[in-house]
């Protein structure tokens, strides 16, 4: 009979013993997770935070987010440089607006207050983030109303459609940015202020907003704000995370890391979608590319395809200098690329003969490539002319009609509150001179139309503008318009209009000097 040590010494069962081990396995992995979990906080709070100046550090970054006179003056040289180098498409000097730029320093003041829970402080960074912002604007669209350069470049386009990479870019930089001023290195945030880029697309904002071009100016300040509050919200939670915590209560700081996380997927997701036509375009581009390639021989040499991914259908235009014409070329082709995008599509191919000497194929692609550039501009222009139009009408992009072999833009526009007749007719001739060579008719609503007075000498400037606007005003609309007042104030009113003087009806009555105008209900011939 085995004696009590024996007992305890023997093995129990094999099932018995794996159980019983397995039993005792899971509470020690997970006591010795818990433990590490420990030792890593206890290690993050005595190592590294313990180690930090936290009031030197706030007082730091305090005095540098601030609204200052040096604060304007940095931001209007950095705007100025910015709107340069964009016109210019110089990516060196679009770099140097960069490295210029104080935008950063009361971004960065944004999340530290928002981590330390002074509201005071919050305030007065978003006065200077405000007064920066809006200073920079206003300085770039001056610069850029007075230029002769107004014309989109490569450099203003690439910060026009804000993606989840730029989200990505920001964040990674807030991340980088945020530890310089925490761990007291900020000349490291140079390189920040080049990956994070918050100056150009202010200067973009600013280009739209001077020429009138509103999907410029919406893409543009898109990624702003994208940068803006990725920046913001990612030094709050830096700052959080090395110990500035001082005024925030534990619900407090719960419920500003839910709006935060929220914050960031409310970004995300539309910028995802962008990202993802991005994507399908790039891919389309490749698809385009090649498919024009194969319908013609090994010989030929095609220039890159154009694509106008926001025509419906989507139109491709492409140059081929070849040996051997290919009549059905431009039919086979859109019928492989509707099979292969899923989208309907027009090709339009320039077939240029050349012989087998690479000289003279060189001369011809250079000939054309110089053509097709300044037509991709006029094209970029034309596309341009017609969003804007269709944004000062306050109508869809279908309903303005683009004759293009008499260069006419037409579109009705509809009523704004608080815009008169001169305010139509004005913006007319702003976005006519966008365009060089083209005709701009808005169409006005049917707005109160003005007087005209006669002086002792006849009409005086003010006056001759209000005739030349009812003129405008029945062309554009094609009602006729009638005009009473004395014999004599409408005969010099008559010779006054010129031309226009078929659209009015003149109705005799009562004497003076002042010619009063309204509708007429019937047509203008």
């Amino acid at each position: 009979m085995p004696t009590a040590t024996e007992t305890s010494a023997t093995p129990a069962p094999s099932g018995a013993s794996g159980g019983s081990e397995q039993s005792k396995r899971r509470p020690i992995s997970r006591w010795t997770l818990l433990r590490a979990l420990a030792e890593i906080r206890m290690w993050w709070r005595d190592g590294v935070i313990a180690d930090l100046d936290h009031v030197a550090t706030i007082e730091r970054v305090r005095g540098e987010s601030l609204l200052t006179s040096r604060y304007i003056f940095m931001t209007a040289m950095s705007a100025g440089i910015a709107i340069l180098g964009l016109l210019l498409s110089s990516p060196a000097v679009v770099i140097g607006a960069m490295l210029l730029s104080p935008l950063m320093s009361p971004i960065i003041g944004t999340g530290f207050s928002l981590a330390t829970g002074d509201a005071d402080w919050l305030r007065r960074c978003g006065k200077a983030l405000a007064a920066g912002s809006l200073f920079a604007i206003l300085f770039c669209a001056l610069i850029v109303f007075f230029s002769p350069l107004q014309t989109v470049t490569e450099e203003i386009a690439a910060r026009t459609r804000p993606n989840l990479f730029d989200l990505l870019v920001a964040l990674f930089s807030a991340l980088a940015g945020s530890y310089a001023v925490i761990r007291g290195r900020e000349g490291t945030i140079v390189g920040v202020a080049i990956a994070t880029a918050l100056m150009p697309p202010i200067a973009v904002v600013g280009f739209g907003l001077a020429t009138f071009n509103w999907t410029v100016f919406a893409g543009a300040l898109g990624l702003f704000i994208t940068n803006l509050v990725t920046i913001g919200l990612t030094a709050a939670i830096m700052a959080r995370l090395y110990g500035f915590e001082s005024g925030v209560t534990n619900r407090q700081g719960k419920v500003e890391s839910v709006v935060i996380l929220a914050v960031f997927i409310a970004m995300a997701v539309p910028l995802g979608f962008s990202l993802r036509t991005i994507a399908w375009e790039a891919n389309g581009q490749r698809i385009i590319n090649q498919e024009v390639a194969e319908a013609f021989t090994d010989r030929a040499r095609v220039e890159q395809p154009v694509v106008n991914w926001d025509s419906e259908p989507v139109t491709v235009s492409a140059s081929v200098f070849t040996p051997e014409f290919n009549p059905n070329a431009d039919s086979e082709v859109a019928r492989r690329l509707i099979e292969r995008l899923g989208r309907a599509v027009v090709v339009n191919i320039d077939q240029f003969q050349v012989g087998t000497d690479p000289g003279a194929a060189e001369q011809a692609a250079l000939a054309q490539a110089r053509a097709r550039e300044a037509a991709e501009a006029s094209e970029r222009q034309i596309a341009t002319l017609a969003r804007s139009l269709a944004l000062i009408a306050g109508v869809e992009r279908g309903d303005v009609l683009l004759d293009r072999e008499n260069k006419r833009a037409q579109a009705a526009a509809q009523p704004l509150e608080g815009l008169t007749l001169s305010g139509y007719r004005e913006l007319e001739r702003r976005l006519e001179r966008t365009v060089p060579g083209w005709t701009v008719e808005l169409r006005p609503p049917l707005a109160e139309l003005p007087d005209v007075t006669l002086g002792e000498e006849g009409l005086d400037a003010e006056n001759a503008i209000r005739l030349a606007l009812v003129g405008w005003a029945a062309r554009r609309t094609g009602l006729r318009i009638t005009l009473t007042g004395s014999e004599d104030a409408l005969e010099a009113v008559r010779l006054g209009l010129g031309e226009d003087a078929e659209f009015v009806d003149l109705r005799a009555e009562g004497q003076g000097d002042t010619v009063s105008a309204a509708w007429s209900t019937a047509s203008a011939p």
